[in-house]
């Protein structure tokens, strides 16, 4: 096996998300040995910072209990057998598994049963749902890496090492966001009202949500017409959303960009958003926001039976609190949403304190996150590799 002080570290990092915190810990890598190799599954963050992918991230892109999850399990499968070979027969001096966990936590079971010391980057959310999960994290992964504070207490009871390395996205967006200069950026006027409607960026998630977020945004046009309104779309997911706008009769009415989340939420007044990592985005732009979700009837019943807190945002499990609003599934009516949405647009002129008491939570929510992820993650990872020496 390699020596330590020149790594060989196999990695697998799952959609988007994925790659940009296994990008930030390469960077973290690479800045304490120069001459780090890594490979495995990885995306475009990776591969600029010499990341030899030998698939793409983009192949672990599953949404749910979906019938895509079913269409793509025999080829994901295949995969993971054909990296755990490679790496049993060839192997690493570690194996940092980033998220994915249905995808990770398995192969790294495997590969430490095989002597590899494994990793995991991103506790699975035992805290919100899968409790159960908690067994298997213990018999896969030596060590974890904890983007929530809290997280590694609660590993430490089930006789699971862990590091809290901060969010990652806490060190990407500013403490203090720049409202107008966003607004030019977007071609926004400075007391123009906007609001920013994520809809999700899977597939998955735009046919299931995409369809009340714009009813709602009629809605409030109706009422609102000077209302600036702005959907930053992925790119594979941009034409969907533009048919649903004409179907829903709003396409001459919002604005539709390419990519542009972070510009978007720092320029909006109030943001209409489906629940995920987003919504945690927009906690830290200390933006007020209405939660969503919608997916599936048996999906939804499944997620239910597993969840085990009254909140599903981040913003409010970070909290401990409903500190923004939460419209789930059949709750998740245009009706709904839109005077969830105009609440909080009057609430800059009617009730200020509340937008002033909501900005100073995010603020502390913040401030919580904010670490050196890059440094702590690869300091961590320099002393499990000095222990496997030792």
């Amino acid at each position: 096996m390699p020596a330590h002080n020149s790594p060989q570290v196999a990695m697998v990092a799952g959609e988007t998300s994925g790659d940009l915190l296994a990008g930030l810990l390469l960077d973290g890598l690479r800045e304490k040995w120069p001459d780090v190799r890594s490979f495995g599954i990885g995306g475009p963050q990776m591969q600029e910072r010499g990341f030899d992918a030998w698939w793409q991230s983009e192949r672990l892109a599953v949404h749910g209990y979906s019938l895509e999850l079913v269409q793509k399990l025999l080829g994901l499968l295949k995969v993971r057998r054909q990296l755990r070979e490679k790496l049993i027969a060839s192997p690493p001096s570690i194996f940092i598994g980033v998220d994915a966990p249905d995808f990770n936590l398995g192969l790294e079971g495997k590969l430490r049963e095989a002597g590899i010391k494994t990793v995991h980057f991103v506790c699975p959310s035992i805290w919100a749902w899968r409790a159960d999960r908690v067994d298997t994290i213990r018999a896969s992964a030596d060590h974890v890496l904890c983007i929530f504070p809290f997280e590694p207490e609660l590993l430490a009871r089930h006789g699971i090492s862990a590091t809290y390395v901060g969010h990652p996205l806490a060190r990407v967006i500013p403490m203090q966001p720049d409202k107008l200069a966003a607004r030019a950026q977007l071609g926004l006027n400075a007391d123009d009202q906007v609001l920013a409607v994520l809809p999700g960026s899977r597939s998955a998630e735009v046919k299931f949500i995409a369809r009340p977020f714009f009813d709602a945004v009629a809605i409030l046009l109706q009422s609102r017409p000077a209302l600036q309104v702005v959907v930053p779309a992925v790119p594979r997911q941009r034409e969907k959303i533009e048919a649903m706008a004409r179907e829903c009769g709003i396409a001459d009415r919002v604005r539709i960009v390419t990519g542009q989340s972070h510009a978007v939420l720092a320029a909006c007044d109030c943001t209409l958003i489906a629940s995920g990592t987003a919504t945690l985005e927009a906690a830290l732009y200390k933006r007020p926001m209405v939660i969503s979700y919608h997916m599936h009837p048996i999906s939804w019943r499944l997620m239910k039976r597993k969840q085990l807190q009254p909140w599903v945002g981040l913003p409010n499990i970070l909290c401990g609190d409903f500190v923004v609003p939460e419209l789930l599934q059949d709750a998740a009516t245009p009706e709904a949403l839109a005077a969830a949405v105009a609440q909080w647009l009057d609430a800059y002129s009617r009730q200020p304190d509340r937008i002033h008491t909501l900005e100073k939570r995010f603020t502390e929510l913040h401030e919580s996150l904010l670490r050196d992820t890059p440094k702590l993650a690869a300091d961590a990872i320099e002393k499990i590799l000095a222990d496997t020496k030792g």
